[in-house]
């Protein structure tokens, strides 16, 4: 089971740098995370949701690449054709399945459910930042300290009890109105 948790900081740039953070402990392998992604709420009170994994262009390269080598495979029976109209081929198959590539990035939404960030940082005040986690593993005793020295208010934990009360301690937070699940 995966664990997802929230944590919201006095301001913009905190949880990116978390983020961060998180990235460098995952080279260490002390935490195998599934997705994470920062609402961040800007003076004007506009909330922006920042993705850790880009799908949209993900799936525009690899649907580039697949697009390419059909192109090729198409033309490959055909080795009379002009190069210029071999290359035409192969670069509007690539065109065509870098364009569907990222539709279907575009429309596949993997790992934490946007509504669900939506709702929890509906009230978020201006000029914060809320980092979501989704880990399927970690290393509670190596990444909590680490996570710890950026301070932070638990938001929403799916951790038992006695885990999130540790966590709790550790970011040194009394957070209100936090719910788990």
């Amino acid at each position: 089971m995966s664990t997802l948790i929230a944590v919201t900081y006095p301001n913009e740039q905190r949880a990116q740098e978390v983020l961060a953070e998180l990235r460098r402990l995952e080279s260490q392998y002390l935490i195998d995370l599934e997705d994470a992604v920062y609402v961040t709420k800007d003076s004007d009170g506009k909330p922006r949701l920042h993705q850790s994994v880009d799908l949209t262009q993900a799936g525009a390269v690899n649907g580039a690449f697949w697009g390419l080598l059909i192109g090729l495979l198409i033309t490959l029976p055909f080795p009379f054709l002009a190069p210029l109209a071999w290359m035409g081929i192969a670069a509007a198959t690539a065109g065509i399945g870098a364009a569907g590539g990222a539709l279907l990035g575009k429309a596949s939404d993997l790992g934490i459910d946007d509504a669900f960030m939506q709702n929890l940082t509906a009230n978020m005040t201006p000029g914060t930042s809320t980092l979501f986690i989704l880990a399927r593993s970690v290393t509670y005793d190596r990444v909590e300290p680490d996570l710890a020295k950026f301070g932070g208010q638990l938001l929403y934990t799916n951790l038992n009890k006695e885990a999130e009360d540790k966590l709790r301690a550790q970011l040194g937070s009394g957070a209100q109105g936090t719910t788990s699940g």
